[in-house]
């Protein structure tokens, strides 16, 4: 049952133009000190996005995170929990895994050695030869935090960090009641970017670019948001009394809009380009707007009327479909960051920094992970075969 959010409108009702005080020193982008001091910090001690749930459904499935030179596995342990451990064994530093896969144990082919999902020590070849000396709390896989919220699983190499549902406040609060973790990805891909990671991660995570990158949305997407920040992390808010979909940018020369096929257009446009942001079903019925509605319909009849047929078509399908009140749709925006490497808007974009040359300032490389989400089509996990490891029984 849904529950009522409470307060949620952050102030957005002034725009505040950008001073002197809201630059960044460029050294933070290119200062090798800096990246060493991220390096030591920030990543080591925070929490951090590495997967989904869905991407470790069954017991002894695991994914490999790596970000700059620390290596993490992320292991189904049991129907419900899952584990996090270094990615090393603990004779020579050799990592058991790479990229995704299913073992019944972790397994080092350097030497031998296997640990047993719960990270314990299974075997070690010719143990006998150290005479005892081995105890198994010495060589068992060293831990990692590891928690989830609406479906993402979290990290974080330190212990000494507070509760992963504490660190992303308000956003918990904010979304109770969007079904996220019944949400599934349609499909994925991987790109490395030569660049510092904040910078990728600052392309996704603002507007400015909209008028230029993305001229075909101008007609029937409102791209004006307000930044605001919400403790650690931060958000595009639509500008007061406006709704973005369906509406038309005031960039674009004034003429008479219907809304019906302006919102109808913008969701065919989500469906033909991105594949992301609603189920495939959901563009099949949009000639209805233009069907059941009078031409000089208002953009939030047009809304109003979209939201009918999604639920009448989650229904009929025996989907599940979130009852949420208007308030909160407004809250949830346009776009956020999750410190220090997520980015939310009609795609789910993880982006971490990956090692090269450690001292490097643009760290060589970003690996960057876009994930196009279907809130109702439970699509077949990928599982590439050039990444697939599986661990010797």
């Amino acid at each position: 049952m849904n529950q009522p959010a409470g307060p949620l409108q952050p102030d957005i009702t002034r725009r505040k133009k950008a001073g002197p005080e809201d630059f960044l020193a460029k050294e933070d982008y290119v200062s090798r000190d800096f990246a060493r001091l991220e390096q030591q910090r920030l990543w080591p001690r925070t929490w951090q996005m590495a997967c989904r749930e869905e991407e470790i459904p069954r017991v002894g499935d695991y994914v490999t995170y790596d970000v700059l030179d620390q290596s993490i596995i992320i292991v189904r342990v049991a129907p419900d929990p899952s584990a996090a451990y270094h990615n090393a064994c603990q004779h020579r530093g050799r990592r058991p895994t790479k990229g995704c896969g299913h073992a019944a144990r972790l397994y080092c082919r350097f030497h031998g050695w296997s640990w047993k999902r719960g990270g314990s020590i299974a075997h070690v070849v010719d143990r006998d030869n150290w005479d005892g000396s081995l105890k198994d709390e010495d060589i068992a896989l060293p831990k990692v935090q590891v928690d989830s919220w609406g479906g993402w699983v979290f990290i974080c190499m330190s212990e000494q960090t507070e509760p992963l549902l504490d660190f992303l406040a308000p956003i918990p609060e904010i979304f109770r009641n969007y079904p996220f973790a019944k949400m599934r990805y349609r499909w994925y891909k991987s790109n490395g970017i030569a660049c510092n990671w904040e910078t990728a991660l600052e392309a996704f995570n603002e507007g400015y670019h909209v008028q230029t990158t993305h001229t075909q949305l101008l007609a029937v997407h409102d791209a004006e948001v307000l930044a605001h920040a919400e403790g650690r992390h931060g958000s595009y808010q639509l500008a007061p009394g406006r709704i973005s979909l369906g509406d038309r940018s005031p960039r674009v020369a004034t003429t008479k809009v219907d809304y019906r096929h302006n919102v109808r257009d913008f969701i065919l446009m989500l469906e033909q380009d991105l594949k992301a942001s609603i189920p495939p079903h959901m563009a099949a019925l949009m000639d209805r707007l233009v069907d059941q509605l009078p031409e000089d319909a208002s953009l939030q009849d047009v809304m109003m009327k979209y939201g009918q047929i999604g639920f009448e078509a989650a229904q009929e399908r025996k989907f599940p479909f979130p009852m949420l009140t208007s308030e909160e749709i407004t809250r949830a925006g346009a776009d956020w960051h999750l410190f220090p490497n997520m980015v939310s808007c009609p795609r789910r974009t993880r982006c971490s920094p990956i090692a090269r040359d450690p001292t490097a300032p643009t760290r060589n490389a970003v690996f960057s992970k876009s994930i196009r989400w279907s809130s109702i089509l439970a699509v077949k996990r990928r599982r590439a075969a050039n990444v697939r490891r599986r661990a010797r029984p």
